[in-house]
């Protein structure tokens, strides 16, 4: 059941990851962009408080809790401006794909890692000619004796260079039908085969963007992870919160560029009061947050479906909380720039990076034009336009 009330629990976790997020802070993030490197300090700490694990079982090391709570640390640390996109990742899509599936002994060796944060796992879909169409990746496994041998390509993979091994998502054959399923597998970085190149981003992040060669990587059967017949229930399992977690990333980041902008427009006098005091700067900020606070409810009731393990319910709400999210987070840091004039264009108040940042969330993992075609035809019954 969603409940619109959060527990002192939730309210306490709240408190103590934004005190987290406000010792970093953006000029943290900011300062390890500029170094070229990922913000391993800030990683460090919050899984040595144990906030990178809070969904994972509590027999491997996490908290016992679910998206719900992970989403909270990514909200807060977001709104404090150092967000940690691998928390998409790593505990999230890879952590909780293995703790639903994975053997025993997948479990044991990559749970307690994950949830400390001294392991991390990349997630690699995407493929240069997939696009959203998850259904024509071409990344194959076959077998050859007891082993698997791997071959394709991924695009925009996060964090590759941090990872000690991807989660890939490939196709074997139906030995019933000979047609292709999805299958899941984990490939440590260093195996033979295993390339990997940095994508030149124009958007700079902490986290770089890799693409992937995968020729003939030898895997050894216990890699694969789940039934090899399951397919796409082990797929969503972990894509679901994936759309949640970014919906967490998105009105974090919103939050705090809307703070931003209300201290700006609190304070900055040009006539007699302040520009916050006129109508035509206070209404669009009243809209922001009142955006927000509704893309926030939508993702709470996404996780609060998925952590109660209705997959279906949770896939249209995520699906939702991402595409609301999105666009709210876009329009609170548009707005936020805009009430800062030429300010928000500068290094000193630091927004204008987030404007490209924020449309991340209306590209990535999915488009939020598929997000209306699977509401249209999943929701609505509308037939199909391909």
């Amino acid at each position: 059941m969603t409940t619109l009330i959060e527990t002192a629990e939730h309210k306490a976790l709240r408190d103590a990851v934004a005190a987290l997020g406000r010792r970093y802070g953006r000029d943290y993030v900011a300062r390890t962009v500029a170094e070229g490197r990922p913000p391993t300090e800030l990683w460090a700490e919050a899984g040595k408080l144990g906030y990178l694990g809070v969904n994972l079982p509590e027999e491997h090391g996490g908290g016992g809790g679910g998206i719900t709570e992970l989403s909270i640390v990514l909200e807060e640390l977001g709104a404090a401006g150092s967000p940690l996109l691998m928390l998409i990742v790593s505990p999230a899509i890879c952590g909780t794909v293995i703790a639903r599936f994975g053997t025993e002994d997948q479990k044991r060796t990559w749970l307690p890692g994950l949830a400390d944060g001294s392991r991390l796992m990349a997630f690699g879909i995407t493929e240069p000619d997939a696009g959203s169409n998850s259904h024509r990746i071409t990344t194959t496994a076959r077998r050859d004796g007891a082993d698997w041998l791997l071959t394709g390509r991924k695009v925009f993979i996060s964090g590759v260079d941090m990872a000690d091994a991807v989660l890939i998502v490939g196709r074997t054959e139906d030995a019933r039908t000979g047609r292709l399923k999805p299958c899941l597998f984990i490939v440590p970085t260093e195996a033979p085969g295993f390339q990997k190149r940095a994508i030149d981003m124009e958007l700079k992040a902490a986290e770089r963007q890799f693409e992937l060669v995968l020729d003939d990587v030898r895997l050894p059967a216990e890699a694969l992870v789940g039934d090899e017949d399951a397919g796409l229930l082990q797929l969503f399992a972990g894509l679901n919160p994936e759309r949640i977690m970014t919906a967490a990333f998105a009105i974090g980041m919103g939050r705090y560029a809307l703070a931003k902008a209300v201290e700006y427009a609190r304070d900055r006098t040009v006539w007699k009061t302040p520009i916050g005091a006129h109508q035509a700067i206070a209404h669009p900020l009243a809209q922001a947050h009142i955006d927000l606070e509704l893309s926030r409810l939508m993702m709470q009731k996404a996780a609060h479906l998925y952590d109660a393990g209705d997959d279906i319910g949770a896939g249209e709400a995520a699906n939702m909380a991402k595409y609301a999210a999105g666009e709210a987070c876009v329009k609170a840091v548009d707005q936020a720039v805009h009430t800062l004039g030429g300010n928000g264009l500068t290094r000193e108040y630091g927004l204008a990076s987030l404007i490209t940042a924020a449309r991340v969330s209306r590209i990535a993992p999915v488009s939020r034009e598929m997000i209306l075609n699977y509401v249209s035809h999943q929701t609505l019954g509308l037939p199909k336009s391909y």
